[in-house]
């Protein structure tokens, strides 16, 4: 597929994209002057900070980590006696819910 021009509008066409091709020719050069590129010592502190913070973030995540148990389950061999205190707890939350009275509204 090609695109065609009409007779008419091919001098209109031709300048237009001519110009529209032209570099900036007020000297900006696009925000690349003579110092485009270049970092700052003050830059170059910001980084190393941010380095300096990550790997301690990581060194404190790593020893919270560590901490963790090997598994969330609960272990099987649980005393008797504390599994009926546990069952009657879960059951006395849905009543206590209930039991919350709804503000009205006007």
């Amino acid at each position: 597929m090609s695109f065609v021009v009409p007779a008419f509008a091919v001098v209109p066409v031709t300048v237009s994209s001519q110009f529209l091709a032209q570099q900036p020719g007020n000297g900006d050069n696009g925000g690349q002057g003579e110092d485009f590129g270049k970092s700052s010592p003050v830059g170059f502190l910001i980084l190393i900070l941010f380095l300096i913070a990550v790997a301690l973030l990581v060194r404190s995540m790593t020893k919270h980590l560590k901490r963790l148990p090997e598994s969330f389950d609960e272990p099987a061999a649980a005393s008797s006696a504390e599994e009926p205190e546990a069952q009657k707890a879960e059951a006395a939350e849905p009543e206590a819910k209930a039991e919350k009275p709804t503000a009205k509204s006007d």
